[in-house]
């Protein structure tokens, strides 16, 4: 950037810079990206403590505030570069700047400080642990009516079992009493016709030795 404004200040043509500013000024915004997304990852995960994060939070925030500030110095086009470079430096701005953390930033996060920032930070974990502590309730509840379940088969299992014994034993005692119900009625049968041929033979005797006159 001082390169650029030391050009325009020659009355040079500074477009070949302005594309690289661009360029480095736009990768630099995606890392940091990338890093705020880690870290909220991170904290959120508990890959990290609660202080350590706050603690990193606060680099990228004043990674985030430099990166601002290199965005309006490209801005301005080289007025004022002393003063810019002096913020630069020192991490602020002076009067009469105008405060690139206002520039392009959400709704959600304007005007917050880094305090209200952390805050809101652990107001979101909080509620992503809120969330995954019922996730883990309903869950833990599943499994329980899963068992009960389980349990229940199992004692049904027992019941059908028992009553296959019962029908097999049943079914053992009704052929038992049908053979001997079979052999009775043979019996009875056998026993008619002997009294039949009893009866004949008495009935032969007598008309045998009936007398005729």
């Amino acid at each position: 950037i001082q390169e650029r404004n030391r050009c325009q200040r020659a009355g040079e043509n500074p477009a070949k810079l302005n594309v690289i500013i661009r360029s480095s000024l736009q990768n630099l915004k995606e890392k940091i990206d990338q890093l705020k997304d880690l870290l909220l990852r991170a904290v959120s995960t508990h890959q990290i403590t609660q202080m350590e994060g706050d603690r990193r939070q606060n680099l990228v925030d004043e990674l985030l505030t430099r990166q601002k500030q290199l965005q309006a110095s490209y801005k301005n086009e080289g007025t004022e570069p002393d003063v810019i470079r002096s913020s630069l430096m020192t991490g602020g701005i002076k009067r009469g700047v105008t405060n690139p953390w206002l520039l392009e930033e959400s709704e959600e996060t304007r005007g917050l400080g880094f305090d209200d920032l952390r805050q809101q930070q652990r107001r979101i974990i909080e509620e992503q642990d809120a969330g995954l502590d019922a996730l883990s309730s309903i869950i833990s509840r599943q499994k329980q009516m899963g068992q009960e379940i389980g349990n229940e088969l199992d004692e049904q299992n027992e019941i059908i079992d028992d009553l296959t014994n019962l029908v097999e034993n049943t079914d053992d005692k009704l052929r038992n009493q049908t053979r001997h119900v079979k052999m009775v009625d043979k019996k009875s049968t056998s026993c008619g016709m002997l009294v039949v041929i009893v009866l004949l033979l008495i009935a032969i005797a007598v008309v045998a030795v009936w007398p005729t006159h």
